[in-house]
């Protein structure tokens, strides 16, 4: 039974849902988002900003803030409330003067924006001082970037019901969780491309101000460029150290046609969340799935007998 309670003033409301429940996460970049409409009686009182927490029979699900309220004709509210790193989205200009890891500077951004934290898995890779500059998502989702390209480690960011939290992805493989076949989903969109995020030609270029130059460095595929064209990323570096092996990284990162695969009306299973990953067996026609997929982005949808999931995948060279 899903069950959401809001708090407004010292008072904790639990109101009667009149439509289904979506709660959506996802890896990179944004907030943790639960949408419902609730009926509106002489009773129940909320304002932007309140409390918000679900549970689904008893599991805690979602903990956040009302972002906004949406009224028709209908005597219903439908509310749209994000986790804490909706707060990520501010912007904000500091110098980090000193080396750091990723796991530092999202302790950090916690206690600079007072966002309530918990298990932060040590990044490990030092970075180099730096300027940092945009979004607090985009500055950490740099540090989490770099240090994925020198250690080929993956770490993701997202809120624990209340509690910011980073993890190694490898820590969070449901490996007794059911293979996910045909016959325990609705319907699949797999699509294949060199069109985004293939790249054959890696240009890294540094400008020594001292100088008065630039160095540039490059890795390429002599073979994909032959069969694709050249497909050129080109990036500006703010410090020389480690390009080549950086530009070889990148390479092999993106040197493939990318695979885009989502898997529609999945059985539920409360687990599953952006950065899980999930074993799939299936025939896609050019290619047999058989292994754990990383979630980029998942789609829970409750109604009162069901929890299905929308699932957008990446592994092996699947790529959202």
């Amino acid at each position: 039974m899903v069950e959401i309670k809001i708090k407004n003033e010292g008072k904790i409301y639990t109101p009667i849902l009149t439509d289904k429940v979506t709660w959506t996460t996802e890896r990179t970049g944004t907030a943790g988002k639960l949408t419902f409409t609730v009926h509106k009686d002489n009773v129940i009182n909320f304002q932007e900003g309140n409390p918000v927490s679900m549970t689904v029979d008893g599991k805690e699900m979602f903990y956040g803030f009302v972002f906004e309220k949406k009224r028709t004709k209908e005597p219903t509210i439908s509310v749209t409330a994000y986790d804490q790193l909706r707060y990520l989205k501010n912007k904000d200009y500091f110098i980090m003067e000193k080396s750091y890891k990723a796991s530092d500077l999202i302790k950090q951004i916690s206690a600079d924006f007072r966002l309530n934290l918990g298990t932060v898995s040590d990044t490990g890779y030092t970075l180099p001082p730096k300027n940092c500059d945009g979004t607090l998502f985009d500055i950490f989702q740099d540090s989490l970037d770099e240090t994925m390209t020198n250690t080929k480690k993956i770490f993701v960011l997202y809120d624990d019901f209340g509690k910011l939290t980073l993890k190694d992805i490898e820590t969070m493989r449901l490996t007794d969780m059911e293979i996910i076949t045909d016959s325990r989903l609705e319907n699949i969109d797999y699509t294949t491309s060199i069109d985004s995020d293939t790249y054959n030609r890696i240009k890294l270029v540094y400008e020594d101000k001292d100088s008065g130059t630039a160095k540039v460095y490059q890795a390429q595929s002599g073979d994909s460029m032959n069969k694709w064209g050249v497909l050129q990323y080109c990036e500006k570096a703010q410090n020389e150290t480690g390009l080549k092996s950086k530009a070889d990284a990148l390479l092999s990162l993106y040197n493939h046609k990318t695979r885009k695969l989502t898997l529609k009306g999945v059985t539920g299973d409360l687990r599953v969340r952006a950065g899980t990953s999930v074993p799939v067996l299936l025939n896609l026609g050019d290619i047999v799935t058989r292994q754990f997929f990383m979630c980029e982005k998942v789609t829970h949808t409750f109604t009162e007998n069901s929890n299905t999931m929308d699932l957008s995948l990446r592994g092996g060279d699947f790529i959202v």
